[in-house]
Parts: structure tokens; C-alpha cells; sequence
């Protein structure tokens, strides 16, 4: 599942999209598309390659544009995934000189609307550790171990299909090895851009409206009409809360809260942004060895600031694992994941949790009653 969903059913913009695949498509026209060849990299011959300048040339013939809007072009061509570098995997632009690139899948543009979901991403991450041996880009070390805590109650799950990927991969010849090592590589570059790269998936505050949608003036039908009716009657039948139940709430949080509010509070000892005094980032780390006690103090407003926070969450399962109950956390874990998570998988998620936790002879099965219910 995604961290957040975020509106993505309205991104990223099709029309804006759709023009780059048309271009793409007319240059994988065998007759007049761009110049395609075996070409040999580092020891291997990977087939249907094709040079920056190439490319760069095509795109001047065919739109009659110059060379510098050409090479802006075909950087947004590169970014967007629709074509990716050989040579240097991590540099997202098209270059004018004998660089080697070749066309993604289709499976993999923009528009098939697939979901970056963090399972696929943690099997991607798991399958390089161990082709890399545990060599990884420091962000992908840093990816890696938060999905490894996020989703640590099917980390097996993960291990297993990345080992069963890497060794499926490792039949297959070198060439289509290599291929589809870079074409997975630049989906996620594309998708989970390293820090310091611009995301250009991102299209800043969520909508209300699809953007993509195509509005024609027409006659409202008896079926349209007759749902907006039901649409109402059904808001109407919703319980509703009094505007001084809601303004009490707020004052109540806003009182309990006001001492960790380091704007209406200050920071204590001292504000990091002002004095460059980088204590208070020391004491508040992560998993800082001795949490402060405003810090402790906040874990008992609710259980969800005891969860959020790293530290919190790591003090309350350890002292799960000393009651002998530390399953009881990951299957309240996956139970938040079914309810909140991709609908169209809560069958299978459901099916999961219950040969993970509550079948007879499951691998974390409970041996009571879990503390812990997916309401």
C-alpha cells in the first residue's frame, strides 16, 4: 500500500502524457523511428539501444523545433520514464553525445496509473541487497530499513519474493538481465526519486476536481438526477455534532498539546534555528538512548503518539516481547494495513493475516486473544 494515497487517481495529467506516448510510439516506428542497434556495454550486447544524439536528432526532423527546445524535450522524456540511460542509470537527462539509452516497456509509463505501493518497492530494495551484497545508496539503505520496521510483520513475505525474483533473473540471458535490471531501476528512480532529484510525479496540493476531465454541456438524465437525490437524503441521514461539542474538542487538544507546541512554548533548552544550539535535535532524536520527559510525557495522550513515535514504538515492543505478546503488535499492524490499505486487496490481506496470526499452527500465531482488534 501507499504511505498516503493523496488524490493519485487524478495524477499525473493524461492529456500532458498522452502527447509524449504518441511521440514516443512514432519513435519506435521501425521505418521512420529512431535508429536502433545491438550495442555493447561494459561486457554485455544489449539489443534495440539507441544514442542520445540520435534521438536528439529525430525529435529536431520530426517537429521542426530547434536543438535547445529538442534537448528540453527530451529530458522531459527521460524523466518521465519513457526512455532510460544504459550507461548512467541515475542521471535523468538525455545527453547530445554517443550515450546509450533504450525505450522503457510500455508496462511501466506513467499513464498505466500502477501504484508505487512500499511492498513492491521493500521486494525492489530487497532483491538489490542481495545482488549489491548489502551495498546500497545510502537513501536505499535508509528506504530499506524504514520499510524493514514499517512492514516487519511480512518482511519473510518480502525476503522470499525478492529471492525468488533474483534467482528467476538469474535464468534468464545477460542481456534481458541487464535490461530489465535498468528498466526497474529507472520506474523507481521516476517514482521514489532520490533525495535532491525533483519528483516530477509530484503536482503539489491534492484537488477536488480531475484535471483529466473532459466537460460537455449536456442534458442532465432522469438516472443522474434520480442519484444526486439519493446522494442528499443520504447526507442528510448522517449524524451530525454540535458546533460547541467540535469548538470543545479543539480547546482540549489545544490545552493538552500547548506544552509540546514549540512555537507557543519555546523549545527547551534552547531553539536550534535561532542559537544554532543543536541540543534540542539531540535530545528529540528518533531513537535517542534516553527520551526526554515531555517527550515520555506525550506517549500517554494516545496511543497513536505512542505509535508514531520511533522511540515509543520501539520502548512499547520491547516491553511486549518481555509479557511474551510482542505478536499482538504486528497483528494489530496488519489489521490497520487491511483497514486502511488498497481496498481491492483486502481479501488477500485478510486471507494473509489470518495464516500469519490465527491459523492453527501459524507462524505468529496468538496464543490468546490479541489485545489489539481491527475494529
Amino acid at each position: 500500500m501507499t504511505i498516503r494515497h493523496q488524490g493519485q487517481r487524478y495524477r499525473p495529467r493524461m492529456a500532458f502524457l498522452q502527447k509524449i506516448e504518441a511521440l514516443v510510439k512514432d519513435m519506435q516506428n521501425p521505418e521512420t523511428g529512431v535508429r536502433m542497434q545491438n550495442q555493447r556495454v561494459l561486457v554485455t550486447s544489449v539489443p534495440h539501444a539507441m544514442t542520445g544524439s540520435d534521438v536528439l536528432q529525430w525529435i529536431v526532423q520530426r517537429l521542426w523545433i530547434s536543438s535547445l527546445e529538442a534537448q528540453n524535450l527530451g529530458n522531459f522524456i527521460v524523466r518521465y520514464g519513457y526512455i532510460y540511460p544504459l550507461q548512467d542509470p541515475k542521471n535523468l537527462i538525455l545527453k547530445p553525445d554517443g550515450s546509450l539509452y533504450r525505450f522503457q516497456t510500455p508496462y511501466f509509463w506513467p499513464t498505466q496509473q500502477w501504484p508505487a505501493e512500499d511492498t513492491d518497492y521493500a521486494i525492489y530494495l530487497a532483491k538489490r541487497n542481495i545482488k549489491k551484497k548489502g551495498i546500497l545508496e545510502e537513501y536505499e539503505k535508509e528506504n530499506y530499513n524504514f520499510l524493514n520496521q514499517k512492514m516487519n510483520y511480512k518482511w519473510d513475505f518480502v525476503i522470499m519474493q525478492a529471492k525468488e525474483q533474483y534467482r528467476a533473473g538469474k535464468e534468464r540471458n545477460k542481456a534481458d538481465r541487464y535490461a530489465l535490471d535498468c528498466q526497474e531501476k529507472a520506474y523507481w528512480l521516476v517514482h521514489r526519486c532520490p533525495p535532491g532529484m525533483d519528483n516530477v510525479l509530484d503536482y503539489g496540493l491534492d484537488r477536488v476536481t480531475n484535471p483529466n476531465e473532459v466537460k460537455v454541456n449536456q442534458k442532465r438524465t432522469v438516472v443522474a438526477v434520480k442519484k444526486e437525490i439519493m446522494y442528499y437524503q443520504q447526507a442528510l441521514m448522517r449524524s451530525t455534532v454540535k458546533s460547541s461539542v467540535s469548538l470543545g474538542g479543539i480547546v482540549k487538544y489545544s490545552e493538552q498539546f500547548s506544552s509540546n507546541d514549540a512555537i507557543m512554548s519555546g523549545c527547551l533548552p534552547s531553539n536550534p534555528w535561532i542559537t544554532d544550539d543543536t541540543q534540542f535535535w539531540d535530545l528529540n532524536a528518533k531513537l535517542v538512548e534516553i527520551p526526554t520527559k515531555m517527550r515520555v510525557e506525550r506517549w500517554a495522550f494516545n496511543f497513536s503518539e505512542l505509535i508514531r513515535d520511533p522511540k515509543g514504538r520501539q520502548s512499547f515492543q520491547y516491553f511486549l516481547k518481555k509479557e511474551f505478546s510482542g505478536e499482538n503488535l504486528g497483528f494489530w499492524e496488519a489489521c490497520e494495513d487491511l483497514k486502511y490499505g488498497d481496498q481491492s486487496k483486502v481479501k488477500e490481506k485478510a486471507e494473509e493475516i489470518y495464516k500469519l496470526f490465527l491459523a492453527p499452527g501459524a507462524r505468529r500465531w496468538t496464543p490468546h486473544k490479541p489485545t489489539f482488534t481491527c475494529s
